[in-house]
């Protein structure tokens, strides 16, 4: 399939979900995706390109460096990680996706492909009018900080336990969010493109919203692990673990307006509040570690490790 917008690859369309292989492919995507972000800074640091805010990597033209590329090797790969960045998240436009070029805010003028479907303080949602897929369009804040979408932050808190607290995320942030929202089996997603002004644009299969309000604690995706409350507290609604790869994760915000019910009949998220677990500072504590470690092989282990016979 094609995107009606970009005329790119698509598996998404709709309510359909895709299948295993396609799922896999996603998933792939979004790891690509940051490997290539991360090399992508580790060029400019080489180059001493400002890389904070990542924002003013994530936009940067495939030929921003085709001058300084023909005299050094060093820029040469510089240009080279935008290249390939480029491959994975595009430059497109607003008016791409039927927004007017000439007002001052086009997300909020009438647009005849999408209809608006909602939105929060991280992105604006639309329903596409041809195919029903929901595209979401993430603004980055105003200011000199440039952040887009949220994440957690880690401080120390009360009697040793680790306080995380949602704060405004970068760019990584947020493309690590979308890879945790697939390993949860969530509303797949598509990484379409980014504009010059920052925006992240993103295609999501369409699924019924649930009723707000709607008490989803005892039907949160498989694989979640309740965190007990000596080792974390959290400002988000049901704060849990889960691993992705080999890293240990903390997902929160699973509220009912961030469920909803796809094709199939089951829950799947398509937001959430995420980071991954500190691997020093707070949340590295050595009985928190030990946790860790137990609940990777056994996600049912216990709060303390058991001991065996002879050592009583």
């Amino acid at each position: 399939m094609q995107d009606l917008f970009t005329s790119a690859p698509t598996c998404l369309r709709g309510r359909r979900l895709p299948g295993p292989g396609e799922h896999r492919q996603l998933q792939d995507d979004h790891v690509r995706r940051l490997e290539a972000l991360d090399r992508l800074r580790a060029r400019a640091e080489e180059c001493r390109v400002a890389t904070d805010p990542d924002r003013d990597l994530v936009t940067l033209p495939e030929d921003t460096l085709s001058l300084l590329e023909l005299g050094d090797p060093v820029w040469a790969e510089l240009g080279k990680s935008i290249r390939a960045w480029r491959e994975l998240v595009p430059l497109r436009r607003l008016e791409d996706f039927g927004f007017e070029a000439e007002a001052e805010n086009p997300l909020e003028e009438p647009n005849p492909r999408m209809r608006r479907f909602g939105g929060g303080v991280e992105a604006w949602v639309f329903v596409g009018e041809e195919d029903g897929s929901v595209y979401k369009f993430y603004r980055p804040l105003e200011g000199p900080d440039k952040k887009i979408g949220s994440a957690f932050g880690f401080r120390r808190g009360e009697e040793g336990a680790a306080q995380a607290e949602a704060r405004h995320g970068s760019y990584r942030d947020l493309f690590e969010k979308f890879l945790l929202i697939g390993a949860l089996g969530g509303m797949p997603i598509e990484v379409v493109a980014a504009t010059p002004e920052g925006v992240v644009v993103v295609k999501q299969t369409l699924g019924d919203p649930l009723e707000q309000g709607d008490d989803v604690s005892g039907r949160l995706p498989e694989g979640l692990i309740e965190i007990p409350s000596r080792f974390l507290r959290a400002d988000r609604d049901h704060p849990r673990l889960c691993f992705c790869g080999d890293r240990a994760y903390l997902v929160a915000d699973l509220h009912a307006r961030n469920l909803v019910r796809a094709a199939d009949g089951k829950l799947r998220v398509i937001d959430l509040v995420g980071a991954a677990w500190p691997a020093d500072g707070p949340g590295a504590d050595p009985s928190i570690t030990a946790w860790l470690e137990r609940v990777r092989l056994d996600p049912a282990a216990g709060l303390l490790a058991p001991v065996r016979d002879e050592d009583l």
